[in-house]
């Protein structure tokens, strides 16, 4: 099997199109251990290149209410009255933990998300 470190974006690309060569092939085959060793290699390549940062907690629930074909009013009574709900979003008022609770059992939305630090308007870095 002559498969090299896939080391640059070329190399990725060159990959991706030998991966859908082998697609269809049987485990077990030669092909089809191509093609477990060219996915490893790729998604290894993938990881290192381009990591995932978790999104920001506001982002996400705007994100969840968005998938959920809902609006921002979905979370009046959840975190409070409208202008709670107003000043959560528009980053007036940091999320608390009963809030975030909340939040993450009726949307769906790891804790771990929610509980991470975002700018508020006014702080450094905030738009």
């Amino acid at each position: 099997m002559d498969i090299k470190p896939i080391r640059t974006d070329d190399d990725l690309a060159a990959a991706h199109m030998e991966i859908e060569t082998l697609w269809n092939a049987q485990p077990g085959t030669p092909e089809g251990d191509r093609l477990d060793v060219l996915i490893t290699l790729a998604e290894a390549y993938e990881r290192a290149t381009s990591p995932m940062t978790p999104p920001d907690p506001i982002e996400a629930i705007l994100f969840r209410l968005d998938q959920m074909g809902s609006g921002r009013a979905a979370l009046k009574g959840l975190i409070g009255g409208s202008g709670r709900v107003a000043e959560v979003l528009n980053r007036v008022r940091p999320l608390t933990l009963p809030m975030i609770r909340t939040l993450s059992e009726h949307l769906g939305i790891s804790a771990d998300i929610l509980v991470r630090p975002y700018p508020l308007r006014g702080q450094i870095g905030a738009e």
